[in-house]
């Protein structure tokens, strides 16, 4: 495994492991905060910790729950911080799968009203959300890396789900008072 190496002393394995998770990272960090260039800083900041606490690494867990618990640390070092640095981004890859122009326009809205759904979350149920939807994360992964059991992460995700779909109901109504 390349991080075995990289705690071994093998420090070009680094290299490897940049080129094969730098993007989910990203992808990450840009659906937490928005912001490309904090997203990138933070991609790097994650590879520096990794080298700083390569000696740490076990591997009876999962490298990406490692990655991701080292990733969530950088996030919330950056958030605090860059406390004005929350907003979402405005090209969250929701995919178009209707042909027609109407479909496509109203396709856009809701995928606006989702993006402004979370914005409006708090920061660690945005966060779970993310993980688990867009990272597809199982519930397992996630009770190791949020340091919790997989039944608590089943309830806390369906919570913020069901907060997430009172918020993006609520959004569109015609006075969408949240």
């Amino acid at each position: 495994m390349l991080m075995q190496e990289v705690r071994d002393g093998r420090l070009d394995s680094l290299a490897t492991l940049f080129e094969r998770h730098h993007r989910t990272l990203f992808a990450f960090f840009y659906r937490m905060t928005g912001d490309r260039p904090a997203s990138e800083d933070m991609v790097q900041d994650v590879f520096v910790r990794i080298l700083r606490y390569r000696l740490g690494y076990r591997e009876q867990g999962s490298f990406r729950g490692w990655l991701f618990r080292i990733a969530r640390n950088a996030r919330h070092d950056f958030a605090a911080a860059h406390p004005l640095l929350e907003p979402m981004a405005d090209e969250m890859d929701v995919p178009v799968t209707a042909p027609g122009p109407a479909a496509q326009l109203e396709h856009r809205e809701a995928a606006g009203r989702l993006r402004q759904a979370l914005q409006l979350l708090p920061a660690d149920k945005r966060e779970l959300i993310i993980l688990a939807r867009y990272h597809g994360m199982s519930h397992d992964e996630l009770a190791v890396l949020m340091d919790s059991e997989p039944g608590t992460i089943r309830v806390r995700l369906h919570r913020a789900m069901r907060q997430l779909d009172v918020i993006f109901t609520r959004l569109q109504e015609p006075r969408h008072a949240v």
